[in-house]
């Protein structure tokens, strides 16, 4: 899974920024002002009337300095406000502003905000003026991964480093797109060659500690990320990839402490927040934890991941309808991750919303073709129009069963609308006690769209017996019995 997030602005970029100001540096000599000149002798020829008063004189603007204007571009950016610091771009001055490094920048910038096109233009241009310039080469490179293109990154990255083998970003990147690769020992050889150049390179050395954690070197990892941290005390990344590890290890105080500094050093990171929210899971705060989640969806609301574990701690405390709201966000952001779908149909069911149960449930089904989703749907069609509701439906499922199989006798029930007899003495008969706690609540539910509540009270309370409260069917059974209490005692 790969979440999608707005992208962060990181040290590729920040290190092109940094090349950017020494650019506008060095390209300014120191100015000696010069002398003021000797007074001039004026004769005056005498007034023949009073003179008007001066006219005030208005100070001419003065020019902006370059490097304070990135050095604002750096801080809007490092708060995710890509709108402000790209327009703060419109106040740099020529020649400054038509060089290739603060275009290039202005571009890895646009890149990073998802204006792909526009800095995929820019640097064309540049590219065009300059074909031996392999930051622009790089910054294609950067916007190729930024649009899911991984063999025309890789292509620029090997056109980069053959022209130039020590180009330390080209040289991270190539690390990068290994390790996201899972090729581990390939990408150490990359890390490894931009450290020789920079020994404290922040990218190179997460990079290279990455690659020990997933290798399961964890006293290395830790080694090279303490070293980031004591090389850019400022920069919150290094601190949360610290903190994963300590996680990893089972150490959820030290990952505590390290992401409450990067929450301090980046307080609009999403990744930071749900991050902490995990740690704070670990260490049974859930409330801190959902306020972290919680605080990540006002970050990103389009990143789905922040909602799927605020949904399970709001169902846990029993916010049932901020759960609902949550998975529904789920399901329109992820759709793919089914459940969505079943936490969504599950609340339906809880508020007696048969039809909107059943389309959540067909939904979870036609992602994840798993037999509860289908005879839930099933259940709550015929809840919502009547027993002949699912009946085409259902005749597609069996077709995907063993025959003769317990569950391929549990849809024929629904499917026929009998042979009730027959599945209650095979469930009993079942040895795994998961799948008879589960059909049994199916059973259930069948003899109570059947219009026999008595029968489904027998099998409802032995759901409650077998204790499986693990399970998403146990769950639904405490609602029944909850709302058949509250229907008695009217």
């Amino acid at each position: 899974m790969n979440p999608v997030s707005k992208p962060v602005f990181g040290l590729a970029c920040l290190s092109l920024l940094y090349s950017a100001v020494s650019f506008s540096c060095a390209s300014k000599p120191e100015l000696t002002p010069e002398p003021a000149p000797a007074p001039v002798a004026v004769a005056v020829e005498p007034a023949l009337a009073e003179a008007p008063p001066p006219e005030p004189q208005i100070p001419a603007p003065q020019k902006r300095d370059t490097l304070a204007i990135l050095a604002e571009i750096t801080v809007f950016l490092a708060q995710g406000e890509f709108e402000i610091g790209i327009a703060r771009f419109e106040e740099i001055e020529s020649p400054d502003a038509e060089s290739a490094r603060i275009q290039l920048l202005k571009a890895s910038v646009m890149n990073s905000a998802g204006m792909f096109d526009e800095a995929r233009a820019i640097t064309n241009v540049v590219i065009a003026a300059e074909p031996e310039n392999m930051d622009a080469l790089f910054v294609l490179a950067v916007i190729e991964k930024a649009e899911g293109k991984p063999r025309e990154q890789h292509a620029l990255l090997e056109e980069i480093l053959d022209t130039d083998p020590a180009h330390i970003n080209a040289l991270i990147a190539m690390g990068d797109l290994y390790t996201s690769g899972r090729s581990f020992k390939n990408a150490a050889l990359y890390y490894d060659r931009a450290l020789a150049k920079e020994p404290e390179n922040g990218n190179a050395l997460i990079g290279r500690a990455l690659v020990y954690r997933y290798t399961h070197d964890s006293a290395n990892a830790e080694l090279l990320l303490n070293k980031a941290v004591a090389a850019h005390p400022h920069w919150a990344q290094a601190y949360n990839e610290r903190a994963r590890l300590y996680r990893d290890e089972k150490k959820p105080l030290p990952a505590l402490a390290d992401l409450d500094i990067a929450k301090g050093l980046a307080p609009h990171d999403y990744w930071i927040a749900t991050d902490r929210g995990l740690v704070l899971i670990d260490l049974r705060r859930k409330p801190e934890a959902l306020e972290e989640y919680e605080r990540a969806i006002t970050i990103d609301p389009d990143n789905f991941l922040a909602y799927v574990y605020s949904a399970g701690i709001k169902d846990e405390f029993g916010d049932y309808d901020g759960a609902e709201a949550a998975y529904k966000a789920i399901t329109r952001l992820r759709p793919d991750y089914y459940f969505g779908f079943e936490g969504l149909g599950i609340h339906k069911m809880r508020k007696r919303q048969w039809a909107e149960a059943r389309d959540a449930f067909l939904q979870a089904y036609q992602y994840a073709p798993e037999i509860h989703y289908a005879l839930l749907a099933a259940l709550n069609w015929i809840r919502a129009s009547g027993p002949s509701g699912p009946k085409a439906f259902l005749e597609d499922v069996l077709k995907t069963l063993p025959r003769e199989s317990l569950t391929w006798y549990v849809v024929r029930m629904f499917h026929d609308l009998r042979g009730d007899s027959d599945v209650a003495n095979r469930i009993d008969r079942e040895k795994n006690e998961d799948t008879k706690a589960q059909l049994l609540y199916y059973l259930a539910s069948y003899y109570d769209v059947s219009g026999k509540p008595a029968v489904a009270d027998i099998y409802f309370e032995r759901v409650r017996e077998l204790n499986r409260s693990y399970m998403m069917e146990w769950r639904l059974n405490e609602w029944a019995l909850e709302q058949r209490r509250i229907a008695l005692s009217k």
